[in-house]
């Protein structure tokens, strides 16, 4: 049995294909309120987490249908010590190790 990656294909050659007179134009504050408030995932997609190693500052992105995988994955990210967000159909989340809190400016009330 061979471990082989399942490939989700890429459409952006169908897009960049499509006149641009196709697009209703969008001002740029709606445009940014649309796609960071709005956001939408498949619903066969449980979530979405994106790590950031703290010493390289590369990015990774998982995407899971399974919660048990996905509990798996955020765990061996927070062994690791590296931040990583976190989104579902209703929440987005940043999450980050213990000591990075102490770096925040807050008070404790």
């Amino acid at each position: 049995m061979t471990n082989k990656r399942r490939y989700y294909p890429n459409k952006v050659k169908r897009l960049r294909a499509i006149p641009a007179h196709m697009f209703e134009p969008i001002e740029y504050e709606e445009f940014v309120q649309w796609k960071l408030e709005g956001w939408e995932i498949p619903s066969n997609v449980l979530c979405i987490i994106r790590e950031q190693d703290t010493k390289s500052g590369k990015v990774r992105e998982f995407t899971y249908k399974r919660e048990h995988a996905a509990r798996k994955k955020t765990k061996e990210i927070m062994d690791a010590g590296n931040h990583f967000t976190i989104c579902t159909a209703n929440e987005l989340q940043h999450m980050k190790p213990m000591e990075d809190w102490a770096d925040d400016d807050y008070e404790n009330t």
